[in-house]
């Protein structure tokens, strides 16, 4: 029932939405027995519900508490089985989910397989990236999973020349040879989680297509329902390119259009996060609702014209339903994002209440539009899009309950200033609500959010969206050009609104205790007035800013192995430094482990600036970050042995900041824990034909609770040096092995001068390289050191310190989730 529903209903249906999200949190799935005992729980607490009402209606009266204890206890019952069944039914969609996966006996293998481009291709210089929908597996004995994410990457031919990708459309059939390894992604404190991505888009492989005759394209246009809707986005995102060539917001206009961002470029992302108007720059919620808006009201104004027509079904109701139709093909054409459905699914709830005459209440379709989505997607609670996309209309609901409304004003100027009023109180609602889960979830907050979403929300969805979805459907280039104009007159503002200094408030990541404190503090600043202990609301908030991440005491140290895949980023923080020991490897053009993993790892801790950087050598895998974080994160000094005119040197030289050779002999003390720079020495610099590799820096550092040795890529030779200049020097409590545990490094001689407790290899999931070596990791421990290793472990937390353990916090481990898994030591080999 949609009018009026039981009482019990709204708690059933939001205790239900809890034991789906609870369900994601888990760090391994309950057995297919614990599911039984909810659907047992579930149906005992129904009939003993219904028993309760039949008592109780059966006496005619309630005459004492004590009558009504029974139902109080049913209600109690139907509430704990609504949340087992929610949980019970998560944990039967991700069993089922997690079944489809590739054995591990197949990672590496080469598998010939037929299926479908099943989403929009992502080109790039590098080749493609696409989703592939598998239909037949040729290869014998090959497992395979039914959804896959395939690189294809452009072949270097030997005369220098690069054979281009083939053209790739969504709907082909093709029939591919490709490598597959299981989901794997970097496991970090406070990073992004692909594996949970991957899982929740049913992608349960990843992998490339090799190069082979064998790879060909078996049909032009498969002919799948999805088939059709791909061919659409796909026709609508070539039609833009066409129509905006080389121009600057292209890929924001086909965001509007179709919901593919991929073409947004990361500074443009940058200045939407600070402004904050990113939830813009998608399909959202408000612009599926006007565009049902107006598509109902075209409906209706022809409708109401027919007689014949309403004299059957009421206009209005004609207007709903044609509204709710546009806003599921509009839905469709946007790729289903979760505040798309959302905001489709409550217009489908409240229309079908106004056509059954029976109408909801706003939270009521806010509830049914929740549980419906978690039914559809019981991952979606793992995107910070759905936290956001319904607290904010929560919010706004919450707001708005148990106010007394006024008759609109006669007056045309006095309607305008109250719907100003109204508007500029639902956008401060909304930014304050937001301000917990946003630091919770990004560390930052923009402070120029409310100015910036009064400029943008009506220029977006009335000057730039209208526009863009009427090109759609008129076979005109202009509606486009004119929305990128109209759009990039916007962006001057928003350029210069997010250069202001205090554009965004970047802070560390606050307790769980003090976000569910500040959601209670928010619940009362945004009650209606008269409610006692409102002010109690804003000091509720303190905890989020001032309840600071405890730092190492003086003496101490607390060393981070960044899981970064095949490269290295160490962070070594003492109670009032920090330093970075190289800064990742660069994924592509537009990411970078510096930007993606470090930034937002020292965001978190707390660490504002960067005391020193030091990059060991010129190699991508621990420089490739450098450039980001030099642009996002103050640092006093760069050591390195990058040579003259090297990118980052001259970044640094254009900002007129400290940067210096790293060199032997070089020491300093911070809060009593001392560093040591031990190689290169000045000499080497001056020898051609020395090895980028054999000039890393490599650092030691020392405190009273231990000692680490950072060896970045030094190889035999630069060992040797060490070993023949200080070899007292190199014995220390952990290492991070050299070169990622390359047979190139770690020579015997060496392994016994460290003589280390703990050996961690620094090394992307099955990298090519096929780091760590399994002869390496024998022999260190052979020497005694047991071995950790980033693709397996996750990042490696070390906190030196006294009655301390040294064994490091691993994230794989302490962070556990049921979707991801350990891999076998055994089985981690190289891809290639």
């Amino acid at each position: 029932m949609i009018c009026a529903p039981h009482p019990l209903v709204l708690p059933l249906l939001l205790s239900f939405a809890a034991g789906v999200l609870v369900l994601q949190w888990q760090p391994e799935l309950p057995s297919s027995t614990s599911a039984e005992i909810a659907a047992a729980v579930a149906l005992a607490s129904a009939v003993a519900l219904h028993a309760a009402v039949r008592k109780v209606a059966s006496q005619r009266r309630v005459a004492s508490l004590r009558r009504l204890a029974p139902l109080r206890l049913a209600t109690l019952a139907a509430l704990v089985a609504a949340f087992a069944v929610g949980f019970a039914y998560a944990a039967a969609r991700a069993e089922l989910r997690l079944s489809d996966a590739l054995p591990a006996e197949w990672e590496g293998e080469d598998i010939a397989l037929s299926g479908i481009v099943d989403d929009l291709p992502q080109l790039s210089e590098r080749g493609a990236r696409f989703a592939f929908a598998v239909e037949r597996v040729e290869t014998r004995g090959a497992v395979v999973p039914s959804r896959l994410s395939l690189s294809w990457y452009a072949a270097q031919r030997k005369d220098g020349g690069v054979d281009a990708v083939p053209a790739l459309a969504g709907g082909e059939r093709w029939h591919l040879v490709v490598r597959l390894k299981r989901p794997h992604g970097t496991v970090n404190p406070h990073g992004f989680d692909i594996e949970a991505w991957l899982l929740e888009n049913g992608i349960r492989a990843t992998g490339y297509v090799r190069n082979d005759d064998r790879n060909r394209r078996e049909d032009a246009f498969a002919g799948r329902a999805a088939d059709h809707v791909l061919r659409a986005r796909e026709s609508t995102r070539a039609r833009i390119v066409a129509a905006l060539p080389e121009a600057a917001y292209a890929g924001v206009i086909v965001a509007l259009t179709i919901g593919e961002q991929r073409a947004i470029s990361e500074a443009q992302w940058r200045v939407f996060n600070r402004t904050g108007i990113a939830h813009l720059i998608s399909i959202s919620g408000l612009h599926v609702t006007v565009f049902a808006t107006l598509a109902a009201g075209f409906a209706y104004a022809l409708a109401r014209r027919s007689v014949a027509l309403t004299s059957r079904i009421p206009a209005r109701k004609v207007a709903a339903i044609v509204g709710v139709v546009f806003a599921t093909v509009y839905v469709l054409l946007a790729g289903c994002g979760v505040p798309a459905v959302r905001t489709l699914l409550m217009l489908a709830v409240a229309s079908l209440g106004l056509v059954l005459a029976r109408p909801g209440t706003a939270a009521a379709i806010w509830l049914w539009a929740l549980v419906t989505v978690l039914v559809w997607d019981p991952w979606a609670g793992l995107s910070a899009g759905f936290w956001l996309s319904f607290g904010a209309v929560g919010a706004l609901l919450y707001a708005g309950t148990g106010r007394l409304s006024s008759p609109p004003p006669a007056d045309r100027r006095a309607r305008l200033l109250r719907t100003m009023q109204i508007g500029a109180r639902a956008q401060t609602v909304v930014t304050l609500a937001l301000v917990p889960g946003t630091l919770a979830l990004f560390q930052q907050v923009s402070l120029i959010s409310p100015i910036a979403n009064a400029l943008a929300i009506p220029v977006v969805t009335f000057g730039v969206v209208p526009f863009a979805l009427c090109a759609i459907v008129v076979p005109l280039d202009l509606p486009w050009q004119i929305a990128h104009a109209v759009f990039a007159a916007l962006m001057v503002a928003l350029d210069a609104l997010a250069a202001t200094p205090a554009a965004a408030w970047q802070q560390h990541a606050p307790p769980a205790w003090a976000v569910v404190l500040a959601l209670g503090g928010v619940a009362l600043l945004v009650a209606p007035r008269g409610v006692p202990g409102r002010v109690l609301g804003g000091i509720a908030l303190l905890p989020l800013f001032v309840v600071q991440p405890t730092p190492p005491d003086p003496g101490t140290f607390r060393m981070t192995v960044l899981d970064v895949g095949q490269g290295l980023a160490v962070v070594v923080q003492t109670h009032d430094h920090a330093l970075l020991y190289d800064t990742g490897p660069r994924y592509h053009e537009e990411a970078d482990a510096g930007g993606r993993i470090v930034a937002p790892f020292l965001r978190a801790l707390g660490i504002r600036h960067l005391d020193a950087i030091i990059i060991t050598h010129q190699d991508t895998d621990h420089s490739g970050g450098a450039l980001s974080l030099l642009a996002t994160v103050p640092v006093d000094l760069l050591l390195s042995s990058l040579a003259q005119g090297h990118p980052i040197l001259a970044r640094r030289a254009l900002d007129h900041e400290v940067a210096a050779r790293c060199e032997a002999g070089q020491r300093w003390s911070w809060d009593d824990v001392r560093f040591t720079v031990l190689q290169p020495t000045a000499a080497l610099y001056a020898v051609p034909q020395r090895k980028a590799n054999d000039l890393s820096c490599v650092l030691r550092i020392d405190s009273r609770h231990g000692s680490v040795l950072l060896t970045g890529d030094v190889e035999a030779r630069g060992e040797q040096d060490l070993l023949r200049r200080d070899a007292n020097m190199l014995k220390a409590d952990v290492i991070v092995v050299p070169h990622h545990g390359s047979r190139t490094s770690s020579t015997p001689a060496f392994v016994a001068a460290v003589e280390a407790v703990i050996a961690v290899y620094a090394a992307g999931y099955r990298n090519r390289f096929g780091h760590p070596r399994p002869d390496i990791v024998a022999r260190y421990e052979s020497a005694g050191a047991r071995g950790y290793r980033t693709d397996l472990d996750g990042a490696l937390t070390f906190t030196f310190a006294p009655e301390t353990a040294l064994a490091p916090r691993a994230g794989r481990e302490h962070d556990r989730r049921y979707w991801r898994e350990t891999p076998a030591r055994e089985g981690a080999k190289a891809l290639d």
